[in-house]
């Protein structure tokens, strides 16, 4: 598997939450690679299982979210410019002067307007989402013939390599479909302990909703949440992120089954897998919130990789953190010691 180009197959979709199809399709024609009945549901999640051998095996559940932050259309002025919504926590610095694409009924280019300093009264202001307006260069009469309400918005960005990093627009949460990849791929020749239920799910940038059918219908015994977390830059505090490179993060959380962090511990231990601790102290902010509390309970953990510049079109990371997060997932499914 190379973990670079499915890493830009993935992130070259835009799959803005609620509308994720396109995105869903291509995890899809990955996923069946090594689960041939994998499906979307009618919520656009994409899901598979994977049989073990022992017909009394428990079902893990890998899940990682399909879906990135975005905008959606809400309106369009009288002049022809778009006003705008978000889909997802946008990080609002980073979004005056933005190239964008509009997906209507055709893919329109535009750009964010924004004020010059030279006549602004305040140009360090964060602005809120309800100031910004798109110009898609269009009369309102022209737009309303391809963009309708409901349209999603993606901030333009490429698939970038920084000197042994990655760089692109949802790595939050494309690096955790792609991590679940390399991991099933790792157990193609592996006798796996458990079945293995595989959940690329929806709307987790708003509401965590599509795992929480997943895992319904799934009903595991345990899963394993895979997502990104904070890495660490020259701004930020220490002991709330980890350097990229550092390897997979383990969560601890009072969300979070503390038996299932302390083995994915010790496997990294016994495997030499470069890992750090993540500790969120009450929620985790992944879909292990919504899955915990699915039917009667399901015990949980994630195993993270650290990106820098989340829920920015600029987020950076280093591969070598997928395939350690892998090698982590796949040894805890199907190591000889699972004890």
């Amino acid at each position: 598997m190379d973990i670079k180009q499915t890493l830009r197959i993935l992130t070259d979709k835009a799959g803005v939450s609620g509308y994720e199809d396109d995105a869903s399709e291509a995890a899809l024609q990955l996923l069946r690679e090594y689960a041939p009945d994998a499906e979307i549901d009618s919520f656009g999640n994409v899901t598979a299982v994977i049989k073990a051998d022992d017909p009394n095996a428990e079902t893990l559940m890998l899940d990682a979210h399909i879906d990135r932050i975005g905008m959606i259309v809400t309106y369009i002025d009288d002049s022809g410019f778009l006003k705008v919504g978000g889909c997802g926590g946008l990080d609002m610095r980073t979004m005056l002067a933005q190239s964008v694409t509009v997906h209507g009924r055709e893919e329109i280019q535009g750009v964010i307007s924004t004020l010059p300093p030279h006549v602004s009264s305040d140009h360090t202001k964060v602005p809120e989402i309800g100031d910004i307006s798109i110009d898609i260069g269009m009369s309102r009469e022209q737009a309303e013939k391809v963009v309708a309400f409901g349209d999603r918005v993606t901030v333009n960005s490429r698939f970038r390599e920084l000197s042994g990093l990655v760089s692109a627009s949802g790595l939050d949460d494309r690096s955790g479909v792609c991590v679940i990849l390399r991991a099933l791929e790792l157990l193609k020749e592996r006798k796996a302990k458990y079945n293995v239920a595989v959940s690329f799910s929806t709307q987790e940038e708003t509401g965590e909703r599509g795992a929480k059918m997943t895992a319904y219908r799934l009903a595991p015994d345990e899963a394993i949440v895979v997502d990104v977390s904070f890495g660490r830059t020259p701004d930020s505090a220490v002991h709330e992120t980890a350097k990229l490179g550092s390897g997979a993060m383990i969560g601890a959380s009072a969300v979070l089954d503390r038996s299932m962090t302390e083995k994915l511990h010790a496997i990294a231990d016994r495997c030499g897998i470069p890992h750090t601790t993540e500790v969120m102290p009450s929620s985790t902010g992944t879909n292990a919130d919504a899955i915990s509390v699915s039917r009667g309970g399901v015990r949980c953990s994630t195993v993270s990789v650290p990106i820098r510049y989340m829920h920015t079109s600029v987020e950076a990371m280093d591969i070598a953190d997928i395939e350690h997060a892998a090698g982590l997932i796949a040894e805890y499914i199907g190591g000889d010691d699972n004890a």
